[in-house]
């Protein structure tokens, strides 16, 4: 019965494993804001990504609330241009690019109690980039006598509509991974506790937290491939789009590497302990 309710434990720590670790690394690198700014803060670094940025950023400008005069327009397009394409070079473009990145994710995942203006109407993953307008804008005024009018808010939209469900379940279920990830420890210990043998625990759990590795390398893989087929038609999406599938790849990789290594841990464990423990001497009891 005991070797019974051990093996049933191991099994069931597994299942939450399996759910728990992904969930638990979705709520500190995407839900929360600043594990997402922390993961997408190098996109900023990428040149292709901000030279493209940049082109559909500012392109919209205006002078005073109206569209700039042709004449105007051929004084300053060339200003707006190289600023465009200096923008990673400018003083301040640190802080402008991690406001951007706190812009977009508090569209697209909003708190309930206190949503940003505009965060109802927002269906997909959006980029508000108007910070980064600001700095063209700037370096753009300080360069020539047009005053420039640098918009509230500018969005480009990362995504497809319909994934608006799939945020807003990420964003109800994900948090809950902790919670899952205590009854996990809690089934293991209650396992070990139960087993008669054990080094089998240690091992089961070993081995299973290795097969594990391997599904959420298949799952990360698959999702990444996903979001990549999903077709924005836009260049700012796709480039953001492939970026940030690396990044959070990448490190979802150190997460898997990390059970990995304490699977491989817990199994030689296991191993070990069943070597010594055979190698003991059987006491003689003759008289």
């Amino acid at each position: 019965m005991r070797t019974f309710v051990s093996a049933v434990a191991v099994l069931i720590g597994l299942a939450m494993a399996a759910v728990a670790v992904p969930a638990m690394w979705v709520d500190r690198n995407i839900v929360q804001e600043e594990g997402f700014v922390a993961l997408t803060a190098p996109l900023g670094k990428d040149p292709a990504f901000q030279k493209r940025l940049a082109t559909a950023a500012v392109s919209g400008l205006s002078l005073g609330g109206r569209q700039l005069p042709e004449p105007l327009a051929a004084v300053v397009k060339p200003i707006l241009d190289e600023a465009a394409q200096s923008l990673t070079s400018m003083p301040g473009y640190s802080d402008a690019w991690a406001e951007t990145l706190r812009r977009s994710h508090r569209l697209s995942f909003p708190d309930s109690r206190t949503p940003p203006p505009g965060a109802d109407g927002t269906t997909s993953l959006t980029l508000d980039v108007a910070p980064l307008v600001g700095l063209v804008v700037k370096r753009v005024s300080e360069a020539s006598p047009v005053p420039l009018k640098a918009p509230e808010e500018v969005r480009i939209g990362i995504g497809e509509s319909n994934q608006r469900q799939a945020i807003d379940r990420i964003s109800a279920y994900a948090p809950m991974g902790s919670a899952v990830a205590v009854g996990s420890a809690i089934a293991f210990v209650l396992a070990f506790v139960a087993a008669r043998r054990k080094w089998t625990v240690l091992a089961g759990i070993g081995l299973g937290a290795l097969v594990l590795a391997g599904v959420w390398k298949l799952g990360s893989d698959l999702a990444g491939g996903m979001v990549q087929g999903a077709g924005t038609g836009n260049d700012v999406a796709e480039i953001f789009k492939r970026e940030f599938v690396a990044a959070a790849t990448a490190d979802f990789g150190q997460w898997i590497m990390a059970a990995l290594l304490a699977g491989g841990a817990l199994l030689a464990a296991g191993i070990l302990l069943r070597v010594v423990g055979g190698r003991r001497p059987v006491p003689n009891n003759r008289p």
